[in-house]
């Protein structure tokens, strides 16, 4: 027994070791200068710009609502945020280009550069959601675009 005491003090040591290492690399990539916020907060704020895109390929009007921060998805002049959107989407996917753009757009999500800021968080692609600043708001438990 007094010889197996040595060896379990050595695995323990060397498992605290390795899950102290672990926790520094997770803390040196969120505050890494590429993005800025915790790991949970970055994939969630590309979760939320990979759905919006998503939502704009498949033409899902509701899903990107569902994206959108409160004040966008009201009823303005008696339209609701899906109408309004169906509509623009339907007039976005016929632009020539437009699909391929949006594809392109969701794939660089993955790599964009995330900057977390209290409850507001932005996202670099190489256009902007809607035409203007890739922000988000953290608002209703989730990551809501917002202009």
């Amino acid at each position: 027994m007094t010889a197996a005491c040595p060896h379990l003090r050595a695995v323990l040591a060397t498992a605290v070791l390795a899950a102290a290492t672990a926790v520094a690399v997770g803390e040196a990539q969120a505050s890494s200068p590429h993005s800025v916020g915790s790991p949970e907060q970055i994939a969630w704020v590309r979760h939320a710009a990979d759905r919006f895109l998503g939502a704009e390929l498949t033409k899902n009007a509701g899903e990107a609502c569902a994206v959108l921060n409160a004040p966008m998805r009201a009823t303005v002049h008696g339209s609701s945020c899906e109408k309004r959107w169906k509509t623009r989407l339907a007039k976005l996917l016929r632009e020539p280009g437009e699909r391929t753009r949006l594809r392109t757009e969701r794939r660089a999500v993955a790599s964009g550069r995330v900057v977390v800021r209290g409850h507001t968080a932005s996202i670099d692609l190489p256009e902007p959601l809607l035409q203007g600043p890739n922000r988000f708001r953290f608002t209703e438990n989730c990551w809501m675009l917002e202009r």
